[in-house]
């Protein structure tokens, strides 16, 4: 049985995709990883882009809330902003809330007009959610 577990964000848009992109690459095969948001903000075409640079397809992902997934039951439930960590709705089930925040791409590229200025921004925290992935085994003792 794998471990059952949630990426939530602000909107679901970029942190949350990402991560859940890196966990099925890395470990779909003892991991069901979904993502969710507090809000729908829609995919990031530049976390796609940024993504698809390493040989991660999130192209088909989508934008959704907790409400949208149905019997959302998990072991863990991992908040990768402060915002989703501050507002986390409540889980019933023995799910196990953790936080591990990454920057938001989008406003660390706010104000810069070079496109790959904005895109190193975005590699930047995806390379720190690869990370985060990578040892994801060390949160998940108890699945």
């Amino acid at each position: 049985m794998r471990c059952k577990i949630l990426i939530l964000c602000t909107g679901n848009s970029c942190r949350s995709q990402m991560a859940q992109g890196w966990i099925n690459h890395f470990h779909s095969d003892k991991i069901e990883c979904q993502s969710a948001g507090i809000e729908k903000h829609g995919l990031n075409p530049l976390a796609v882009l940024v993504m698809d640079e390493v040989g991660v397809d999130i192209s088909h992902y989508y934008s959704k809330t907790i409400n949208d997934i149905q019997n959302p039951q998990f072991d863990f439930v991992f908040t990768v902003c402060d915002h989703a960590s501050e507002n986390c709705p409540y889980f019933p089930g023995p799910a196990k809330i953790i936080h591990v925040g990454f920057e938001d791409p989008p406003k660390l590229a706010l104000h810069l007009k070079n496109k790959q200025d904005q895109l190193n921004c975005y590699r930047k925290v995806r390379d720190q959610i690869k990370q985060f992935a990578l040892n994801i085994n060390s949160y998940l003792k108890e699945c």
